[in-house]
């Protein structure tokens, strides 16, 4: 079997989570937007659910399946604020991705090793609900693109560019180092919106993410981190 490892980061989509550009034409030149940062990221977590229900999320676990270079692969990710274990499983075989907080490892057909240093950083930054790990510091502005006759506000930072529809609040798209990943649809779970199908491209790969089911605040310990 062909090792392949799907970083975690494309199941958390934008963060987390390839080097491709989108195929939806910009069909207006980008104008500057009255909106602050922060009230982008407001509208974006009030859309979710809102800032206080998000933060009730301690953890969450997600079923997701992907497709691949012609394969399905099924996906398990359970999480508790910063800590993550991901268990892949495909053509028989898993490949398993987890952070304690601290450290982390991933673990190929037997195989262990180490996350790398460099991704540390960031790893301890994270959320159990990925949207509450916005800062508007990070962001210097916003502008405003039509898509598809469709406009999006946008903020732009080193990591990238984030794009929210401005109709819904809700994030489209993002076009990081790592590539685009586009959000067609959301779940809506206990009250609270999901990436429920997500197109990722990059690197020469195409990645298609499905979410069939989200349990939240139910079955994730300490012990599943270790």
């Amino acid at each position: 079997m062909k090792k392949i490892i799907i970083p975690f980061f494309c199941a958390v989509l934008f963060t987390t989570t390839v080097n491709a550009q989108t195929k939806a034409a910009i069909t207006a030149p980008v104008a500057k937007s009255q909106l602050s940062p922060q009230l982008v990221i407001d509208n974006y977590l009030n859309a979710l659910g809102g800032k206080s229900k998000l933060e009730a999320v301690k953890t969450t676990i997600t079923d997701n399946t992907m497709s691949l270079q012609g394969m399905e692969i099924a996906m398990n990710t359970k999480k508790m604020g910063n800590k993550f274990k991901s268990v892949q499983s495909v053509m028989g075989q898993e490949v398993t991705q987890m952070f304690d907080g601290e450290k982390g490892y991933v673990n190929q057909m037997g195989t262990k090793s180490d996350l790398p240093a460099t991704v540390i950083p960031e790893l301890k930054k994270g959320k159990t609900i990925d949207a509450l790990g916005y800062d508007a510091a990070n962001f210097s502005g916003v502008t405003v693109e039509k898509i598809d006759g469709k406009d999006y506000n946008v903020l732009t930072s080193d990591k990238g560019k984030f794009y929210f529809d401005v109709a819904t609040g809700l994030l489209y798209k993002s076009n990081t180092e790592m590539g685009d990943a586009v959000v067609k649809s959301y779940l809506t779970v206990d009250g609270i919106k999901f990436p429920e199908n997500i197109e990722a491209e990059g690197s020469g790969q195409k990645v298609v993410i499905k979410t069939t089911k989200i349990t939240i605040n139910s079955g994730v310990t300490d012990a599943d981190f270790k």
